[in-house]
């Protein structure tokens, strides 16, 4: 039996009740994905996840990859290696394929929404099958060569790595040393050590192309410090022919030269990868342009989608096993007959306690759901209006915005969640591996980590998605929450909950404030101003993150219920009348208990001082 729980149903919800993507398929550069074909989709992208995908979840984790450090290749987990290519023969991939790659055009929304159940079930097999949806990054980047390298990418199911880390250089990519010198033949050769590199090694493709930000050396007006000094290469493991994308046989210069030991999500490799030792490392310049930190950003950008999909989709999952254990689970009498020895004993679900945890696990799973789909939504817009010809740059801007919010916001949340209620509702056997729980919880650590920390998203959200972008975003989404607030949506069952939101949106514009008055307070061209209080903004960027994660969900989670109080007015069928119950009680929940928490939050930020920089370092 898998271990995996897919929620189809609220996936169907967000998409065709809450978000009306079907107003969007079978038209424009969706023509050839209709309404119908996309729960065709869902349908069996869902089934194989469950059935196929999953099943070599445990054992991959119990029986991870093998280094040779001699050969410096990796052999991997033969169950784990089966479900892989279970994926990758279905072809389900070419979603994420441009149509000049042999690939299906579709919306981002459906794509995301796909994503979860591939990540839930078995969250490396999307890793390793990345190559593909590289491939989309040089062919748009590319010259003629990188568009053929492109094809064969795809034709040949290529795996693909990012590689931006270096071992004295993490979130500050900037700082990185590893070079590029040119050759005569217009190839590069790489010199460098990186590390914490996904997929960098494995035995399931014949060929792994690396994407590589080095500095280049001897070329005038490029290779500085910084990151505009960065280009982005492509490495190959083996060298291969570029018009037919035949292996030569040789193995070009750059080995994995380190597996890391880690708590979790062990199946997936990652690795130090060294390139240039012994034998040379060569790649070539992509599109010969020397804009490697804007031509990765875009590859960053969909790993943090990624990331927040794998968090959600693990949650999700947490979630639903652990109800169905509460559900079975008999322990001690109703609390209401407490005293009476004699009671019944029933299932925990029946606890006060069990029902807080169930509900907030349920709010959180299903709200960050329409979060990551809500983001994917303006990603369709932006392919909708860039088909069109149409002016893109506001929802490319609150797509910017919602980044953060996704991979941080949805990360943290899913992490903490997983550990302190979904564990919990086993009680001691969640600490056993007779369920997968104990999995999850160390799996889902690395998302917080992933593709920048937590405090790392809580930088980009306020000075890029925010300052820089002069709150144009920022502004358009609070002015979305505030409408809502102020209507008349759920016909005064939910009038209690949007007060609470719109005051939640007071509390977090209030922080937000704060936060800039701090930032203008250290602007030192200001003859006032302080540098000291950029210290002040540092301490309230990642409250931030979770301040506006809490006031967003809480807005589309009552978004939800107003749809789901609009169907129970109809006639529905039992199973559905039970599912809208749930989506207005897990909103109504969620408002009453999380939102009042920001007022706290709002007191903490506009209270904040930079004592804590001043303490000497010996008092830590």
């Amino acid at each position: 039996m898998s271990h995996y729980k897919s929620n189809l149903r609220d996936v169907e919800f967000n998409l065709f009740e809450l978000f009306n993507r079907q107003d969007i398929l079978g038209t424009g550069p969706f023509a050839e994905v209709d309404t119908e074909t996309a729960k065709s989709i869902l349908s069996e992208i869902d089934r194989i996840s469950r059935d196929e995908l999953a099943a070599s979840f445990d054992d991959a984790d119990r029986n991870p990859p093998v280094y040779d450090p001699a050969e410096k290749t990796v052999t991997m987990n033969p169950a784990f290696a089966k479900s892989y290519q279970a994926w990758m023969g279905a072809e389900w991939w070419r979603l994420q394929v441009p149509e000049e790659l042999g690939g299906q055009v579709a919306p981002a929304s459906l794509v995301w929404s796909s994503a979860e159940f591939v990540l839930g079930a078995n969250p490396a097999i999307w890793m390793y099958a990345c190559g593909p949806a590289f491939a989309r990054i040089v062919f748009e980047n590319g010259i003629e060569r990188d568009k053929k390298i492109a094809q064969t990418m795809v034709d040949r199911q290529w795996g693909a790595t990012m590689v931006l880390t270096e071992p004295d250089a993490g979130s500050d990519v900037g700082a990185g040393r590893t070079k590029a010198t040119a050759n005569e033949d217009g190839s590069w050769n790489i010199t460098g050590v990186k590390r914490f590199i996904t997929s960098a090694e494995h035995d399931m493709s014949e060929n792994i192309m690396h994407l590589v930000l080095a500095r280049p050396q001897g070329v005038e007006g490029v290779g500085g410090p910084g990151t505009k000094g960065l280009s982005l290469f492509l490495v190959p493991k083996f060298h291969f022919d570029h018009e037919t994308g035949d292996l030569t046989g040789e193995r070009n210069g750059a080995y994995v030269t380190n597996v890391e030991k880690k708590m979790g999500l062990k199946v997936s490799t990652t690795c130090e990868v060294t390139f240039g030792d012994g034998a040379p490392a060569q790649g070539w310049l992509l599109g010969e342009v020397h804009d490697g930190i804007n031509q990765m950003f875009r590859v960053i950008e969909n790993a943090r989608m990624f990331v927040g999909a794998k968090a959600i989709a693990t949650l999700s999952t947490g979630y639903l096993t652990a109800l169905d254990y509460a559900k079975e689970r008999v322990q001690g009498a109703d609390l209401t007959q407490a005293s009476d020895k004699t009671a019944p004993r029933v299932t925990i679900t029946h606890h006060p306690d069990v029902r807080r945890s169930l509900l907030t696990q349920k709010s959180f799973a299903e709200g960050l759901r329409s979060l990551l789909i809500y983001a994917a939504t303006w990603q369709d817009d932006v392919m909708i209006k860039t088909a069109a010809g149409e002016d893109a740059s506001l929802s490319e801007a609150v797509n910017d915005l919602l980044l953060p919010l996704v991979k941080g916001y949805g990360s943290e949340r899913s992490w903490v969640l997983l550990g302190t209620e979904s564990l919990q509702t086993y009680g001691g056997s969640g600490f056993l591996q007779d369920y997968p729980i104990e999995q999850y919880v160390r799996d889902a650590k690395i998302d917080t980590l992933y593709e920048g920390t937590t405090a790392i998203q809580g930088m980009d959200l306020f000075f890029r998605k925010i300052v820089k972008d002069k709150g144009q975003a920022l502004g358009f989404l609070a002015g979305e929450v505030q409408a809502f607030a102020e209507s008349e949506a759920g016909n005064g069952r939910l009038k209690v909950e949007r007060e609470l939101l719109a005051k939640g949106l007071d509390d977090t514009q209030a922080i937000i404030g704060a936060t800039f008055t701090d930032l203008m307070a250290s602007n030192p061209a200001d003859e006032k101003g302080d540098l000291q209080n950029i210290y002040k903004v540092g301490l309230n960027t990642t409250r931030l993150v979770y301040v506006l994660g809490d006031l967003t969900v809480a807005w589309l989670l009552l978004r939800g219920a107003e749809v789901a109080l609009a169907k129970l007015g109809g006639d529905v069928s039992a199973s559905d009348k039970s599912f809208y119950e749930g989506k207005v009680a897990a909103a109504q929940f969620f408002a009453r208990n999380v939102l009042p928490k920001l007022a706290g939050e709002r007191a903490i930020a506009e209270n904040i001082d930079g004592s804590i920089m001043e303490l000497d370092e010996a008092a830590f």
